[in-house]
């Protein structure tokens, strides 16, 4: 069963990661644009994969699934047990639903993101790390970071007509 309800807790626990990797940008990376490259690219990463996960089964599902339990389960132990509030449902109504063009742009995507996790060592696996979490975390969402998730898997999809056309 697909895992794929975001809570207001989860959001909030992405934004929060992003919020800190923009202040340590800000002052330990002294505002080096190239230095957010990697972190952008993992959480743009992140909501692809987030897109992915709600209509297949594969093991990229459920590694999405367990990162969607576990920014829930984060957030809500934050704003819940943290600071007293409360974590609803803020699940966009409406998924993007991936063409087979762009599961295959996803795949070659998955693959570029295991290899700067392996062979990259300028780049920080934290920083892969995180900002695939909070894309994951922010993707499903309603709010402006969900539906920034529409336009980047429509252009996945239009991606991936071009290759299946270029290959086919």
């Amino acid at each position: 069963m697909p895992y794929t309800v975001i809570t207001l807790g989860g959001v909030a626990l992405g934004v929060g990661i992003d919020l800190m990797f923009l202040i340590r940008w800000w002052f330990k990376e002294k505002r080096d644009l190239t230095a957010l490259v990697p972190y952008l690219v993992a959480k743009l990463y992140g909501m692809l994969a987030a897109l992915a996960a709600g209509s297949s089964v594969s093991a990229l599902s459920v590694a999405t699934w367990i990162t969607i339990w576990a920014a829930n389960v984060g957030g809500y132990a934050g704003l819940v047990w943290g600071v007293g509030g409360s974590s609803s449902d803020v699940t966009r109504g409406n998924p993007l639903v991936l063409d087979p063009g762009g599961y295959v742009v996803i795949f070659l995507f998955t693959l570029v993101f295991i290899a700067l996790w392996k062979w990259a060592p300028r780049v920080s696996n934290g920083k892969l790390g995180a900002g695939a979490f909070s894309g994951v975390a922010e993707a499903l969402s309603g709010t402006v970071a969900g539906a920034a998730a529409i336009p980047l898997g429509t252009a996945v999809n239009l991606l991936g007509v071009w290759f299946t056309k270029a290959t086919g």
